[in-house]
């Protein structure tokens, strides 16, 4: 019995190892169990299995090409003869793996790729790709460059519109490699089309935009009482010019246009005022050479410089002539009011009234009448020699106030000033005051000091310091 089991046993180990080895020898040229290539299930199967296979996937072959527009153009395999052509790697693969380790392919998996390995007409190919919709002439828009737009206050840099201007060995190389990896897709790369020469990111656009923003951080604010004036942002931005070539500068034509405005708004000089009277009444006073008056070319000057500071100022206009007081009404409360209908003179101080006298002024009927508008002492003079036409006439205090009209004591009256007398008896034009008003006045008042002085009646003055002070009241003599 003990004989007969060994001899059973080895039988059966006999036959084992003969299957063991007829199965090993069957893998020797096929694959083993658990083996996908490219995806495909080949276990057991041989060589040739993947390449039929593989030859009927690519019968199927189709490339979708899409562009820039997110439009696709098919692209058959039938059409360009594109066919799999084996490179052996299939045989390689089966002889890399070792048949005799068969039955640890029942627990292991084997995957495999393969390098890709196909042929296709290069000529029809080629005839494809110029054919495509994609460099049609209708079908192609220009790439548009990028720029700086300014208005409105604003700028913004605008980007670039990539368009759709296509490089065809580009193209042409993004399809070729995308068959010869067998991809179902090809999304066309930005390399496949013009740029445009201007980029948002470009240099000469940061180097713009750079100085665009030095100039409009040099905002301007003007010291002017009672006002808000301000060469702000947004102005300075109009101001702004740029080139072709991104060059950025100020218009000057557009400083010269703010500064005309800040000069007829802000110049005070010969304006038609609303004045309060001592008699509490409201008169219009013009004319005359008080006020403000900005220097157009100082002005111009000197926002160039601020505007090549890069930083916010706060600062006086630059002025070619100054008043008392900053603002439009730039008369304050201290001055000399000279009513010649009422022929009386005021004097006030920080709003109080200091001296007050009867006055006589130019004679009108002699076309000598005193000069109306607003004015200011120019100078004191003490004893001063009057001279004119056929008169000379000395005087102890003189203070002038418009071309060679001023206030002076008069001795010759006598006392006997104001009423109607400049009517007939009048001066040359000067105002008469009391001798000891006069030195008072002479002793109180500063240079500067602004002179109001008005009729409450239409005259006509003709003479030449009318002309000449800018008198409020002068007309031409055919007038």
């Amino acid at each position: 019995m003990k004989k007969k089991s060994l001899l059973i046993l080895g039988g059966i180990v006999g036959v084992i190892g003969v299957s063991y080895i007829g199965i090993s020898l069957y893998f020797n040229s096929h694959y083993l169990f658990n083996t996908t290539i490219e995806g495909i299930a080949c276990g057991g199967k041989n060589a040739n299995y993947i390449i039929e296979e593989n030859e009927k996937r690519i019968s199927n072959y189709l490339l979708n090409i899409k562009d820039r527009n997110n439009n696709s153009f098919p692209l058959a395999g039938s059409d360009i003869s594109y066919e799999y052509v084996s490179n052996g790697e299939e045989e390689d693969i089966l002889k890399k793996q070792n048949p005799f380790t068969w039955p640890l392919s029942f627990f292991k998996k084997y995957s495999y790729s393969l390098k890709k390995s196909v042929t296709y007409n290069k000529d029809t190919l080629l005839g494809f790709i110029n054919g495509l919709e994609i460099f049609s002439t209708d079908y192609i828009k220009a790439p548009e460059n990028a720029y700086i737009k300014i208005g409105d206050g604003n700028y913004e840099v605008v980007d670039d519109i990539p368009g759709n201007t296509p490089i065809y060995d580009e193209i042409e190389s993004e399809i070729i490699a995308a068959l010869d990896d067998e991809s179902d897709e090809v999304v066309l790369s930005d390399s496949c089309y013009k740029k445009a020469d201007i980029l948002a990111d470009d240099d000469r656009i940061k180097k713009a935009v750079s100085k665009i923003d030095s100039y409009a951080n040099s905002t301007i604010h003007y010291l002017i009482d009672n006002v808000d004036e301000n060469l702000s942002k947004e102005k300075i931005i109009d101001m702004i010019q740029l080139t072709d070539n991104f060059d950025v500068s100020i218009d000057e034509t557009k400083i010269d246009d703010y500064v005309q405005y800040l000069a007829s708004t802000y110049n005070t000089y010969g304006d038609v005022r609303k004045f309060k009277t001592s008699s509490g009444d409201t008169v219009k006073i013009g004319g005359g050479d008080y006020g403000w008056v900005i220097s157009k070319t100082g002005e111009t000057e000197q926002i160039k410089k601020d505007l090549e500071g890069g930083k916010a100022v706060s600062r006086e206009p630059v002025y070619e002539q100054t008043a008392l007081q900053s603002g439009l009404d730039d008369i304050g409360d201290t001055y000399i009011e000279i009513d010649y209908t009422k022929q009386h003179l005021w004097y006030y101080v920080e709003g109080k009234l200091k001296m007050e006298t009867d006055i006589v002024s130019g004679n009108l009927s002699t076309q000598n009448g005193s000069v109306d508008g607003v004015y200011t002492i120019s100078n004191k003079e003490r004893d001063r020699t009057l001279s004119g036409e056929n008169y000379d006439t000395d005087v102890k205090f003189f203070m002038p106030f418009a071309y060679n009209i001023g206030i002076h004591d008069a001795s010759w009256r006598h006392g006997v000033f104001g009423g109607t007398l400049y009517k007939t008896s009048g001066s040359h034009g000067c105002i008469n005051v009391p001798p000891d008003f006069a030195k008072k006045l002479f002793n109180s008042v500063d240079n500067g000091t602004p002179v109001i002085a008005y009729y409450r009646e239409k005259v006509k003055l003709t003479n030449t310091a009318a002309q000449i002070s800018n008198a409020y009241s002068y007309v031409k003599e055919d007038e």
